[in-house]
């Protein structure tokens, strides 16, 4: 989330985040995260800026801007609502959950509130179509929303840009996954993240194997690697018990790159994109590959 951003461009001091990020595997998007951090967009007047003191083309940033869901080309709010409107979640009622946020935002989708506090989004899907209707805010996953939930979701929100609430993470389902090839258990207690044991995998990129341990919270994007990888690289995901290859099959609806694919327990099989600082990701009920 964001707290305290800035909605005038002008108070970006854009010389010196490039001087913080200059010489840095990936600095542009580096660059282009603080931006959207201080401000909750990409405002024009600051890529162009960039453009000139950097270098890059403005044709290059924008390619960035609009290839990445993080990043947005308009004003937000201090808090974003995505409802998937998947067949999935759709069949389960979330038209219902998006209308009840539209009327308690007085908003429609799209649209940011007359505060500044909220943007609400409709999305295709959010990747947990086994647990729908599935409602996203500030990147914590909610799961089998039901209208009612809508002020709860909201409130929380704003509890926890103000400090208040507690500090249990809303994400609603941790999961427990394992190999899809020999059937072992991935998880590592050893190795904790966010409080629970971590996904423990093999990873080859650039020519160099280690490790790579992902929280289990579904959706997070915590991680901890033996050696950095660079954003927008495809790295190829090994288990580490039976070493073989789990990378491959049906492309990132984000980015066409491989997606990683693990067993979860309770039937459903997860999916995530192979591709470095892409968020695209999976929950589906069904087999895994073979």
């Amino acid at each position: 989330m964001r707290k305290g951003f800035s909605m005038d461009p002008s108070a970006a001091d854009v010389e010196g985040i490039l001087d913080k990020h200059r010489g840095t595997r990936g600095e542009i998007l580096a660059v282009l995260q603080e931006i959207q951090e201080r401000h909750g967009y990409l405002p024009e007047s600051l890529l162009r800026e960039i453009s000139e003191k950097s270098g890059r083309p403005l044709v290059d940033l924008y390619a960035m801007a609009t290839f990445y869901r993080a990043f947005s080309l308009e004003p937000r709010g201090r808090h974003t609502v995505s409802v998937c409107l998947g067949t999935a979640c759709h069949g389960r009622g979330a038209p219902g959950v998006a209308e009840e946020f539209e009327r308690r935002l007085k908003i429609r989708a799209g649209q940011t509130s007359a505060d500044g506090e909220f943007t609400l989004e409709t999305v295709n899907c959010l990747g947990a179509c086994a647990l729908g209707p599935i409602v996203v805010a500030d990147g914590r996953y909610h799961s089998r929303v039901k209208p009612a939930q809508a002020g709860s979701i909201l409130q929380k929100a704003r509890n926890a840009s103000s400090g208040g609430g507690d500090d249990v993470d809303s994400r609603a389902f941790p999961v427990d996954v394992s190999c899809p090839r020999c059937g072992h258990d991935l998880m590592d207690p050893a190795h904790p993240i966010e409080g629970r044991p971590s996904v423990g995998l093999n990873i080859s990129s650039g020519g160099r194997l280690g490790w790579l341990r992902l929280s289990s919270f579904y959706g997070s994007p915590r991680f901890e690697v033996e050696f950095d990888v660079s954003d927008g690289s495809v790295t190829e995901f090994f288990c580490p018990h039976c070493l073989r290859e789990l990378t491959g099959g049906e492309g990132c609806v984000e980015c066409g790159a491989p997606m990683v694919t693990l067993d979860v327990c309770g039937g459903a099989v997860g999916r995530f994109c192979s591709r470095r600082a892409c968020r695209g990701h999976r929950l589906d009920l069904g087999e895994g590959n073979p």
